[in-house]
């Protein structure tokens, strides 16, 4: 017969100390939870209360690097997305050039440049400020102005073109050869 005075022993605590590691902790705060709701033994609750504080660790942690980093606007995840977009942008406009010379007009849209690309060439046309799901990505804006021109830029973190925290190519077109325009009051040249 368990006698309900006798205590748990060290190891129990133990293992719900390693409940305090964030994310690796999680088993170990499950293991020390069960085994406090299931002893009849003295600190069964004790035992159960630290798992679960364990594990709340985890959650706290990874909840606020998650709002810092996809909630979270002007931080250090903004900067990130900034870099990563100007460095795509600046790829995808020779993409772009080069469709046009294969084809002889710019893509209609950043889909149809990605199915001409083919699959053993990655082109990337997500937009880091408007990541979605796969199916759901939004891309970056591009938009064909006539027959040799198109706007192309990520839309910042407002998501809407043309503002002021939108992020365009930084390409250089000193022979004015590119159909690249960056703002709206840019005539085609």
């Amino acid at each position: 017969m368990i006698d309900s005075q006798q205590r748990l022993g060290a190891a129990p605590y133990v293992i719900a100390g390693f409940s305090f590691f964030p994310l690796l902790g999680v088993p170990f705060g499950i293991t020390a939870i069960l085994w406090g709701l299931l002893t009849r033994k003295k600190g069964g609750r004790l035992l159960a209360t630290l798992g679960t504080f364990g594990i709340l660790v985890t959650v706290v942690i990874y909840g606020g690097l998650y709002y810092k980093g996809f909630v979270e606007h002007g931080g250090i995840a903004d900067d990130l997305k900034k870099r990563l977009a100007s460095q795509t942008l600046n790829a995808l406009v020779p993409a772009i050039e080069l469709y046009r010379l294969q084809h002889g007009s710019y893509p209609s849209s950043l889909e149809e440049l990605q199915k001409a690309a083919g699959q053993n060439n990655v082109i990337f046309v997500a937009d880091p400020f408007q990541l979605g799901t796969l199916p759901n990505q939004k891309l970056f804006y591009y938009q064909r102005t006539g027959a040799n021109h198109y706007y192309l830029r990520s839309v910042g973190p407002d998501g809407i073109p043309f503002t002021t925290d939108d992020i365009v190519p930084d390409i250089l077109n000193p022979a004015g050869n590119l159909g690249l325009l960056i703002d709206k009051t840019q005539q085609p040249f």
